[in-house]
């Protein structure tokens, strides 16, 4: 309460004012009862974001700090915890880390999340570096089966970082195509995949000498894939009776697959396999060759996923048929035949129907499409039977030479 300073020097009694509740009135005037709201500076949706200078190369995703009003309508600071601000700063500089040996599993598949939201591993320099402190530090957990099947291209781009996974338990690189000189064939068979159990190379124009070079650290210095327990070799014709001889290295082999190779199914290629290996012909398909059960698993599951999705979209597409049509005239090439093509891939996939050539332990026994039983004595009608079966398939594949398949399968 205060009164006017010209009422005081005259003595006079002047007007008295009082403030209550935050408004001023004149004393002995009743106040009014209409509520009236504080003043605001700014309106009630009116939010401050701080953002991060020209100058700084960090850019974050997601918003750090916001200023928000509450119901009541004051000022609110809510920001991320201190927890993901490190996290977040970690990983848009992981390339720097030195190590994370030792680092909490928990929080380290986290920051690998953070990475690879944030494309870390995508870089062309920094990316291979950043991944290779994940695997080095934690092994399997990173990826303990890859399968690869018929990802030629992923191979081919990603060759480097597909070699930093050095923990594998499984491998599927069935269909990609390698050869007996492949780099990643001479990675598998170094000390850095000691850990490999399955290995699934189909279909990857393998030869005796590629055999050779792959058993040659077990032969030899008793290191590389000396602890392998499934092998598939299946679709690679190159190798024959002389290189099924160097596999014989394999002590711990329980599953072997030799379908649609150059390896005779004989007597004695059964007995072979049986006396040095311990491993008996199955008479139906394994499930354990059926490609169904590898896949790849991991923390960089995604990171693959997402790899393979840049290399094929980065793949050129195929040419219009308009161009193909026109370079087929002015090359004098006659048009072919939608109806031969479907007859010759028809005739082509009977032809292609081969009798499986698998091996198992009798230790572990045959899997469950199998039932449960073991080979017996095969009596002289099942013989008889099985010949005439056999007989239909082997008068098509005579019939066509080399030059007959390769024609088919530029198709």
């Amino acid at each position: 309460m205060f009164r006017s300073s010209e009422s005081q020097n005259d003595g006079d009694t002047g007007p008295v004012y009082v403030r209550e509740k935050g408004r001023l009135f004149l004393a002995g005037s009743q106040p009014s009862n209409v509520k009236s709201c504080p003043p605001r500076l700014f309106s009630k949706g009116f939010s401050v974001e701080l953002c991060v200078k020209e100058e700084d190369n960090c850019k974050p995703k997601e918003k750090p700090f916001i200023f928000t009003y509450t119901e009541e309508g004051s000022l609110r600071y809510s920001a991320k915890s201190l927890f993901t601000l490190a996290l977040d700063l970690i990983a848009d500089n992981i390339q720097h880390v030195d190590s994370l040996l030792g680092f909490p599993e928990q929080i380290a598949e986290r920051l690998f999340t953070a990475a690879e939201s944030r494309q870390q591993f995508s870089k062309p320099h920094s990316g291979l570096v950043a991944l290779r402190k994940f695997t080095e530090a934690y092994g399997d957990l990173m990826l303990s089966s890859l399968c690869l099947r018929g990802k030629y291209l992923l191979v081919s781009e990603k060759l480097e970082e597909i070699k930093s996974f050095q923990d594998l338990c499984s491998l599927d690189l069935s269909c990609c195509k390698l050869g007996d000189d492949h780099e990643l064939l001479q990675h598998i068979t170094s000390d850095t995949l000691n850990s490999l159990r399955e290995l699934y190379l189909r279909d990857n124009c393998l030869s005796d000498a590629g055999i050779r070079k792959m058993t040659a650290p077990v032969r030899i210095l008793h290191r590389g894939l000396g602890s392998l327990t499934l092998l598939d070799l299946s679709c690679n014709s190159g190798i024959t009776d002389v290189g099924l001889k160097f596999l014989f290295v394999f002590k711990q082999l329980q599953f072997l697959d030799l379908s649609d190779t150059g390896v005779q199914d004989s007597i004695v290629t059964r007995k072979a396999i049986e006396t040095r290996m311990g491993l008996l012909l199955s008479l139906k398909p394994l499930s354990q060759f059926d490609h169904i059960d590898c896949t790849t698993q991991g923390w960089a599951e995604q990171l693959l996923n997402q790899w393979n999705t840049v290399v094929a979209s980065a793949a050129k597409p195929k040419e219009s048929l308009k161009s193909r049509t026109a370079a087929q005239h002015f090359y004098g090439k006659e048009k072919v035949n939608q109806r031969d093509l479907q007859a010759s891939t028809i005739n082509f996939s009977a032809i292609t129907q081969f009798r499986p050539l698998q091996f198992y332990s009798q230790d572990k026994g045959i899997s469950t499409t199998l039932s449960g039983q073991f080979p017996v004595k095969r009596t002289r009608d099942d013989k008889t039977q099985d010949a005439v079966s056999s007989a239909p398939a082997k008068r098509l594949c005579v019939s066509l030479s080399a030059e007959d398949l390769n024609l088919l399968n530029s198709y």
